[in-house]
């Protein structure tokens, strides 16, 4: 017959104690060893030396070292990426800079980049793009796409969580992604470097080449006290303005749809000569925008300028792309001085034009990767910024 043992011969309970203290301990072990693997890593996406050289300015301002990677191109075209060290468990971020003349190679190397930390168990993967390239076709031209989107598709499937980017051509190019966007801006290094490197600055206006720019253009003369221009109207009309359809539909008789159904008659788009709405008499004229690819509008408004009576004329914008012809028309035009940041590679093209000044964005890029990393409020890269910038 079942006999109920005495309690004195159960366990006492501090063996229990001391199991359920060895488990604990245990467990603080693997955290603690968490932790420890936790951390983050900064590479570089591609061996080329601008982007080399601003991933090594980002690590160094952080006081880490630059992750070891090896991005290069076989010989039958393709990219290859091999990443020599773990990232299991950590916070990475992926700097890529977007060389005008090869864009798409570098977007492979991120894209592959991105891939290959995402299989290795990375935590997040944080693409820091300084230049976001085909922002400029952000919106449905003709039969054309948007190939903004696309871009932004393709990074969240190849294992983007987060994008650090600067002065994205449209801001609405955020809705695009479906993960985080931090859209910093490179306004207050121009506003130091106008304020330091430009004498008698407060003898400057600040000019808008196009009604579009205008409202950076008064961020920035609102925030350093000085005087609006603004350049409306154009010479003559350009490729681009007959891609989104300025001249259609032509005229033309009205076309009967359907039965009853008639089109008015359309007139078709057409600006007025180019005017300066402002006084830049005697004064300096710092144009500012946010790109610099073909320099023929800027030279166009710097001849303006210098007829209505400017006697020094600056150009300033966060992108330097500068392709084709750029270096040698700014050589020759009005312009006295074109300052941009190092977010796009630029070094040929400053040889080709000592007029072109470069301002260093990296200290923004490294405090809003520390910001991320740490999880703090990216709020204090945004002080004194205008919505409009």
């Amino acid at each position: 017959m079942y006999k109920r043992m005495p309690r004195k011969l159960l366990a006492p309970h501090k063996s229990l104690s001391s199991s359920h203290s060895r488990v604990w301990r245990g467990s603080n072990d693997y955290s603690a060893m968490n932790a420890a693997r936790g951390g983050y890593r900064v590479f570089s996406a591609n061996s080329t030396a601008a982007c080399t050289e601003l991933a090594k300015r980002i690590t160094e301002r952080m006081g880490i070292e630059l992750g070891k990677a090896v991005v290069y191109q076989e010989d039958n075209g393709e990219t290859r990426v091999e990443i020599k060290e773990s990232v299991r468990g950590q916070d990475i971020f992926i700097i890529q800079t977007m060389p005008c003349r090869d864009v798409n190679t570098a977007v492979m190397e991120l894209l592959i980049m991105a891939y290959a930390l995402k299989t290795s168990c990375s935590k997040n993967i944080i693409g820091v793009i300084p230049y976001f390239p085909y922002s400029k076709q952000c919106k449905m031209r003709k039969r054309g796409s948007v190939v903004c989107k696309l871009l932004a598709s393709m990074l969240a499937k190849a294992g983007l969580t987060h994008l650090i980017t600067m002065d994205l051509h449209q801001k609405e190019i955020q809705g695009f992604f479906s993960f985080p966007v931090d859209n910093l801006r490179a306004s207050p290094l121009m506003l130091q470097y106008i304020q330091e490197e430009i004498p008698d600055y407060r003898n400057a206006v600040i000019v808008a080449k196009s009604p579009d720019a205008a409202k950076r253009a008064q961020s920035y003369a609102e925030r350093l006290r000085l005087g609006l221009a603004v350049i409306h109207g154009e010479a003559q009309c350009t490729e681009l303005d007959m891609a989104d359809g300025r001249q259609s539909p032509p005229a033309a008789k009205n076309q009967t749809l359907h039965t009853g159904l008639e089109l008015p008659l359309m007139m078709a788009k057409e600006k007025p000569p180019i005017s300066v709405v402002g006084d830049v008499g005697g004064r300096i004229a710092i144009i500012v925008d946010d790109i610099i690819d073909d320099v023929e509008s800027f030279v166009a408004a710097a001849e303006i300028l210098k007829e209505r009576g400017a006697y020094k004329i600056f150009v300033m914008a966060t992108h330097g792309i500068l392709s084709a012809e750029a270096p040698r028309l700014i050589e020759e035009s009005s312009i006295d001085e074109v300052v941009v940041t190092n977010t796009v590679p630029h070094e040929v093209q400053k040889l080709q034009c000592p007029k072109i000044k470069t301002v260093d964005v990296s200290l923004i890029l490294a405090e809003a990767i520390r910001r991320i990393h740490n999880g703090e409020s990216m709020a204090y890269l945004f002080r004194n910024i205008a919505v409009d910038d």
